[in-house]
């Protein structure tokens, strides 16, 4: 088997089981591997370290499939599928939805392979070299290892340009619908798998919706960046006395008005907003607006450290400008999925927000993605999404 030899003292990480391995950490490459295979890792005194996947184009020059010296075929593969199917057993997910994530790549020791399942269909992402190199085996092995027949294929992130690997969208097995309806929490919501964000739904703020549901009673709420209405919906069902949704995309606040009807026909607590979320809100402050629950939920700012600077600039702004339209014992729902800021940092930035506003507020609770999103103690990384509920003090 071809091997990565790594530099003197560079085999720390792996030692530690992280299971990336960075460009600037080879010495040696043995032969051309193709792209996606499967090869040693070695220290630079030729010790076994790990086996994983080759990828030529991206910085993360390796990812680690197994920290063992054994076999990385279908077999492999199949107990590791096997393995995150069990985990979302025990969170006991599906007693309150019929849309799951099955398997969170790195989280789940399957780098670069996301699966989601919605009602009777499975959405498979292949974001990496080594996930693309066995697709088909991953696909064969969810169909038996679900007993479904549908899957879709939504391979179309940016990533994937990094890996060197082209965009690819559409069905891989059986004829799944472009648009499916899924219960959550005894909600329904209709989900574009071809269009929609991610693989089709924010699977992760799940549990955050239902605490929105929680806190939504007789408030005026202001849902931003509403994308097809999980939270609108919850807070509605929640006994919201009225919500307005905001969000750039034409498209995405149609999505969100079906889903408003789909829970709650003809009710008639509900606007939707067509804008720019920054420009919304600075209007709203301008016309003296105010609401007693605001969410915000917007897309990843900060994809990397590189986009850092401007993406705390950014959340800053929003957070800062809700605070000014929150009313007295009002509550901020505010959220971050960008892997670049970390939790810590966005307490800072929201505090910051707080301070500029010249509001003082509390935080009350602490936002995490769901259990089917779990983190490995290995990979911190897998840890992206985070979020405050704080509580305007009155003054």
């Amino acid at each position: 088997m071809p091997a990565i030899t790594l530099k003197p003292g560079r085999e720390k990480s792996l030692l530690r089981r992280h299971p990336w391995i960075f460009s600037g950490a080879l010495q040696h490459v043995d032969d051309e591997p193709a792209s996606g295979q499967t090869l040693d890792l070695l220290s630079s005194k030729e010790q076994f370290l790990a086996r994983g996947s080759y990828s030529p184009r991206s910085q993360i020059r390796a990812r680690v499939w197994t920290f063992e010296d054994e076999p990385v075929n279908a077999d492999f593969f199949r107990k590791r599928i096997r393995m995150a199917l069990a985990a979302r057993r025990i969170a006991h997910i599906a007693d309150h939805t019929d849309a799951i994530r099955l398997v969170y790549a790195e989280s789940d020791g399957l780098p670069g392979l996301i699966v989601d399942r919605y009602a009777d269909t499975l959405v498979m992402q292949c974001l990496t070299a080594g996930a693309e190199f066995w697709r088909e085996t991953f696909a064969d092995l969810l169909l038996e290892e679900t007993g479904l027949k549908n899957i879709y294929e939504r391979s179309d992130a940016d990533v994937r340009e990094l890996e060197g690997l082209p965009l690819r969208a559409g069905a891989v097995h059986g004829t799944p619908a472009a648009v499916l309806r899924i219960t959550e929490h005894g909600l329904q919501f209709d989900v574009n798998l071809e269009n929609g964000h991610k693989t089709g739904f924010y699977l992760d703020q799940r549990a955050n919706r239902r605490r929105v549901r929680e806190l939504a009673q007789g408030r005026e709420v202001l849902d931003c960046f509403c994308y097809s209405g999980g939270f609108t919906v919850n807070a509605l069902a929640g006994g919201a006395k009225s919500v307005v949704s905001v969000d750039a995309s034409p498209a995405a606040l149609a999505l969100c008005c079906e889903n408003v009807a789909l829970n709650a026909p003809a009710d008639n607590r509900h606007t939707p907003l067509a804008g720019d979320v920054f420009q919304v809100l600075r209007k709203f402050r301008d016309e003296g607006r105010a609401f007693d629950l605001i969410i915000l939920d917007p897309p990843k700012f900060a994809p990397t450290s590189a986009q850092l600077e401007r993406a705390a600039r950014g959340y800053k702004d929003i957070n800062l400008l809700a605070f000014k339209l929150l009313r007295p014992g009002g509550i901020l729902v505010t959220c971050s999925c960008s892997g670049g800021v970390d939790a810590a940092l966005f307490q800072k930035i929201v505090a910051s927000a707080a301070l500029d506003a010249g509001v003082q507020a509390q935080i009350v609770e602490h936002l995490s993605q769901d259990a089917d999103h779990p983190v490995a103690l290995n990979f911190p990384e897998g840890a992206y999404l985070k979020g405050l509920v704080c509580a305007k003090m009155q003054t």
